[in-house]
């Protein structure tokens, strides 16, 4: 599906992207695989997904110190390759010492590669804007982006489990180490453009934070989060983000198993059905944004909204349904909407923030988004025990409701039309 408006530095980056991201979904699995055979412990198991959210919500919060001293293509080529040799000294480490590898030694190494990919996502969508030559090919960008990552996550668990079950943990760390290196290799095509991409010359001048001599470690850091604070637009859809998140802890596994069991009264098996539509959804969304980006046009607020809520209605038709088969169906509906809502709603961040303060702006949010993510799943489960796991889904399309309502409160700052980025003739 190649665009006019898609250079060729972003499908370099779109591949990059999607080989890092089934790198990660292997390795995960074989990690996880490898300590709970050695450890027979769920606990220890939890460290990694816990490990990999704390090492990158400490990279997001020191990523604007990097990012003012060197490009963001660079950025993505350092984060790979340091990835990518890191990895290949934990996958020999396991190969060569199996059942007799240091566990904290596997964990650090863990943190630090996780350290490393924390400000990958921000780079990413920061370099997407420089990499398109019209604000329609935005939004395609972003759409693309987002299919392959649901692709990835809805193919990739279920065979990465088979590749783990067929050749084992080590041999598929070595295949991972395969996959890092070409993901590494790629980024070398990522060249931001001199000139070119969507033009920032005509953003409201009052979007961005005016520059200083003061060019302080502190100053850096914390420059993204005075742009989101000062600029009505990021500080509500920074707020609608973190409602999202809130509320979109719900789709993890535990949860989804409890309601499947309690609420559908079904196993593991209607488990694995739920999830699987869900990511099926998902991926629909994304195409559907591709094929309606021309309808959509820069109607970026009110499609996100119609996303937001379709996707909150069938949440709270899905805590007070309980037959499994319309349980899918619902499900594979949220998909669309929810995609409909994520995607135009990067895109308007994206097309809200002129390039010098789109990265630092991403950083302060990814920041915020893991805080929120990690506050949310303890959040979450300690609620579940209170009101139970159905009354837990409908709080969290309560939740959604409320993030609509404050976009509807705040209309007029979606409604100035200088903010948007012009396209470049």
């Amino acid at each position: 599906m190649r665009s006019n408006y898609l250079t060729r530095a972003f499908y370099y980056l779109w591949t990059t992207q999607t080989a890092a991201n089934a790198a990660d979904v292997l390795y995960i699995m074989a990690l996880t695989v490898m300590v709970l055979d050695r450890t027979n412990s769920l606990v220890s198991a939890a460290l990694l997904p816990l490990l990999r959210s704390g090492a990158q919500l400490l990279s997001s919060l020191a990523a604007p110190l990097l990012i003012q001293r060197f490009k963001l293509s660079s950025l993505l080529f350092m984060s790979q390759t340091g990835q990518f040799l890191l990895f290949i000294c934990l996958a020999v480490y396991l190969h060569m010492n199996g059942d007799a590898s240091s566990l904290l030694l596997v964990f650090s190494l863990v943190f630090v590669m996780s350290f490393l990919d924390g400000w990958t996502t921000p780079a990413r969508n920061a370099l997407i804007p420089r990499l398109v030559t019209h604000e329609q090919g935005l939004l395609k960008a972003n759409g693309l982006m987002s299919v392959s990552d649901q692709v990835v996550q809805f193919a990739g668990w279920g065979l990465s489990g088979v590749i783990v079950a067929w050749i084992g943990s080590s041999s598929t760390l070595l295949i991972t180490a395969v996959i890092y290196g070409l993901a590494a290799t790629f980024t070398l095509g990522v060249k931001e453009p001199v000139h070119g991409g969507i033009s920032e010359k005509h953003v409201n001048a009052s979007t961005d934070i005016a520059p200083d001599l003061d060019t302080s470690r502190w100053h850096t850091l914390t420059e993204g989060w005075k742009m989101i604070w000062k600029t009505p637009r990021l500080r509500v859809l920074t707020f609608m983000d973190m409602i999202d998140m809130l509320g979109g802890s719900i789709w993890v596994g535990a949860f989804t198993l409890a309601f499947v069991q309690v609420a559908l009264g079904q196993g593991e098996d209607w488990w694995g059905f739920i999830n699987a539509a869900y990511f099926a959804g998902t991926i629909g969304g994304g195409l559907l944004v591709l094929a309606l980006a021309r309808i959509i046009g820069s109607r970026y607020f009110a499609v996100m909204m119609v996303g937001m809520a379709g996707y909150g209605v069938l949440t709270a038709v899905y805590a007070l349904n309980s037959q499994p088969f319309v349980a899918l169906i619902l499900v594979m509906l949220m998909g669309p909407f929810a995609e409909l809502a994520m995607i135009n709603r990067r895109t308007l961040i994206q097309s809200s923030v002129s390039n010098r303060m789109l990265p630092k702006v991403l950083s302060a949010q990814a920041s915020m988004m893991h805080l929120v993510f990690c506050v949310s799943l303890l959040g979450m489960a300690w609620l579940a025990e209170y009101i139970g796991i159905v009354n837990l889904y409908l709080f969290a399309a309560g939740l959604t409701i409320l993030a609509i309502i404050a976009g509807l409160l705040n209309y007029r700052a979606f409604q100035d039309k200088t903010v948007r980025c012009q396209t470049m003739t």
